[in-house]
């Protein structure tokens, strides 16, 4: 027993280094899922991240059989299975013994593959207090039960990972924080010192120009003026993406604010009302941003509907021109840049976005972020 109790302190002290270390989340977890496979005898272990609305997400996995790596059917990522589904009615709080596994009895049925002999696995929850972020499963061939002792160490493990989960998250939020503060410096200084030299040159070449005599010179001058003046309305835009302003007002005052600068119409259509969480409402800013600015240079149309709709469980913004529109097709890759950032920054979030074009009848962007 003694003995017992020692290599079972020995395995939280070993993956309580790994989680303590990390500061990546995905590298953190697949470290010490690794980890806990080797000093347990374990064979194979993977951890779902699942949001309120119960959409999962695999964030780390070691030695899957073939049959849950089946490209064609992805077992691991599409489906409900009947760990999730406790998980999401509340009957799973604690490490347990699941039955069977829903995906693998699936794999054999559909023929996806080999399951190494894998029929059940065991599941934890990973939460930090209050706080739940998905799930733990580990198993092993011909492993169809798990001692209490074992499921015991198991929740310690996943007390370990939520915690680390935890402690990651409220970094990457600080993180954030302190970004957002750089960008504000930055504008400032951009405002104080390059936009007032610009204006300057503008003043004097304006000046130049009126008092030249020479016709040479005085195109020169007026040359001069008028790349000041478009340096100047780059250097707003610019300073408008690293601080906007009239966001504290709102995501939808500062995105009407920035289109009329833009010289573009925006007509726009707000319901229900939340005070967003920052990170959300800067995702849904820089999103609308990137929308005007693909409206002022391709669209060929001024006017632009903005819409914003918020419940209690999430928000949803749609922008829509009328405009020149491209060709584009859902299940093609997204085509610009601008498009993936977009993307990019909405997965972050777990959201969705969307996006309808076609030739002559205009674009629409619409974005989904969960308000967990």
């Amino acid at each position: 027993m003694e003995k017992d109790h020692i290599s079972e302190l020995k395995i939280l002290k070993d993956i309580a280094e790994i989680l303590n270390e990390g500061t990546n989340l995905h590298t953190m977890l697949h470290d010490a899922l690794l980890k806990l496979l080797q000093i347990t005898d374990l064979q194979t272990g993977w951890i779902f991240f699942i949001d309120k609305n119960g959409k999962h997400e695999m964030i780390a996995a070691q030695h899957l059989p073939p049959a849950l790596l089946n490209k064609s059917a992805q077992p691991m990522c599409n489906g409900s299975c009947w760990c999730v589904d406790r998980y999401m009615d509340g009957r799973l709080q604690k490490a347990s013994n699941i039955m069977e596994c829903k995906r693998l009895e699936d794999s054999v049925i559909y023929e996806w593959g080999d399951t190494h002999d894998i029929t059940h696995h065991a599941t934890v929850p990973l939460q930090a207090g209050d706080e739940r972020f998905g799930l733990l499963n580990v198993a092993a061939p011909h492993k169809i039960h798990f001692e209490q002792r074992e499921l015991d160490l198991l929740g310690s493990v996943a007390l370990q990972i939520g915690t680390a989960i935890k402690r990651i998250k409220l970094t990457q939020s600080q993180q954030e924080v302190k970004l957002i503060e750089e960008r504000n410096r930055l504008a400032k200084d951009l405002h104080d010192s390059v936009n007032q030299l610009l204006f300057s040159i503008n003043v004097t070449a304006k000046a130049g120009s009126s008092l030249a005599k020479d016709v040479q010179l005085k195109e020169t001058f007026s040359l001069i003026q008028e790349t000041a003046q478009h340096a100047q309305v780059e250097m707003k835009a610019l300073i408008w993406q690293l601080r906007p302003q009239g966001l504290e007002n709102g995501v939808v005052s500062a995105l009407k604010s920035y289109g009329q600068m833009l010289g573009l119409n925006i007509e726009e259509q707000i319901k229900g009302v939340s005070v967003l969480p920052a990170v959300i409402e800067e995702t849904l800013w820089r999103v609308g941003q990137e929308a005007f600015n693909n409206c002022r240079k391709h669209a060929g149309t001024a006017e632009v509907h903005l819409n914003v709709n918020i419940s209690k469980e999430q928000v949803i913004m749609k922008i829509q021109d009328s405009g020149n529109g491209f060709i584009y097709s859902p299940s093609a890759e997204l085509p610009t840049l601008g498009l993936k950032t977009m993307q990019e920054r909405i997965n972050r979030l777990n959201g969705n976005l969307s996006v309808t074009s076609s030739i002559g009848n205009g674009t629409v962007v619409e974005v989904s972020i969960p308000l967990s």
